[in-house]
């Protein structure tokens, strides 16, 4: 198939770019300034040009909390609006295959943990991303309208858990947990730092999967899209709190000193575990445990020399 990837360059896009070799399939892989998203004259025309048989769309406008409560209205309007152009465009040229990547935030804040997919637009979501999660959502129903409406059309929506790992971002205004704490308390045993502050009480759970095992998700669903449900969660199955993040990354780097809580600081949801009941089903796992992540991304860290 010849296949056209959004967000290539970002950390997701770069993750499956790494593995599409593995692939016989051929990889379009346009940059933001060969195919802007937010122009849907461009995306059209693109997609007429290449005729594409699937899509996979990872574009988006990405960060954690800080970046959320910065900016809430570009992360509700570009991530809208790129998935409404690529989505529509991908219907009106005739592409066949489409494979949406969401994100667990779409699920409410109070719902019983494990999410399961069907919990989606059951309650009120997490303030400090609702502007993406709304996106998402509407992304996510997109495709489910199109699918359900359209015999023969396979558009569908991976819901990651949280992500890190080869490409991510570490700079903390911009990052989400793993490599901001990567950075941190590499910063610390660089500056011999005897503490570190933990936002909240650090009781809070996250499951976080390595980037390259989402990446060998996509590469199996590529050929098994067809048999894929509509919407399917992808994560670990297992959480960690935040504290048990921090020491598994200071051992990993080699901290020694003690982690202060600073109560003061917002922590997001308590818990946001996805249930992976379809993903068992359709028959992938992921194969990467959280200290061989850790450190497989403090060595990417390292090598790509982010610490300025």
């Amino acid at each position: 198939m010849k296949i056209l990837l959004t967000g290539a360059n970002g950390m997701v896009g770069k993750n499956i770019l790494r593995l599409s070799t593995k692939t016989p399939h051929k990889f379009l892989a346009p940059s933001s300034a060969e195919l802007n998203l937010l122009d849907s004259h461009s995306v059209r025309e693109f997609l007429q040009n290449e005729k594409p048989d699937m899509v996979i769309h990872c574009a988006g406008v990405v960060g954690g909390i800080q970046a959320n409560i910065a900016d809430p209205v570009k992360f509700l309007v570009d991530n809208t609006q790129m998935g409404i152009n690529i989505i529509t465009a991908s219907l009106d040229t005739g592409v066949p295959n489409f494979i949406n990547l969401s994100s667990s935030c779409m699920y409410p804040r109070g719902a019983q943990n494990p999410l399961s997919e069907e919990l989606i637009l059951t309650g009120e979501l997490e303030p400090t991303n609702e502007g993406y999660a709304l996106a998402k959502i509407t992304s996510t129903r997109l495709c489910e309208y199109i699918s359900n409406t359209h015999s023969g059309l396979s558009y569908k929506t991976v819901i990651p858990c949280n992500l890190y790992g080869y490409y991510d971002k570490f700079d903390p205004k911009h990052s989400h947990m793993i490599p901001a704490v990567i950075k941190k308390i590499h910063d610390a045993v660089i500056n011999k730092s005897s503490s570190i502050d933990i936002w909240g009480d650090g009781e809070a759970r996250r499951e976080f999967m390595f980037v390259e095992d989402l990446a060998d998700f996509v590469v199996y669903a590529i050929d098994n899209i067809n048999k894929m449900p509509q919407n399917i969660n992808v994560g670990l199955g297992t959480d960690y709190t935040i504290n048990e993040y921090y020491k598994v990354i200071a051992e990993v780097i080699g901290f020694e000193g003690e982690f202060i809580h600073d109560l003061s600081k917002p922590v997001g949801m308590k818990q946001k575990l996805i249930d992976d009941s379809k993903l068992a089903e359709f028959g992938w796992r992921h194969k990467t445990s959280l200290k061989e992540g850790v450190l497989k991304t403090y060595k990417h860290y390292l090598r790509e020399d982010y610490n300025d």
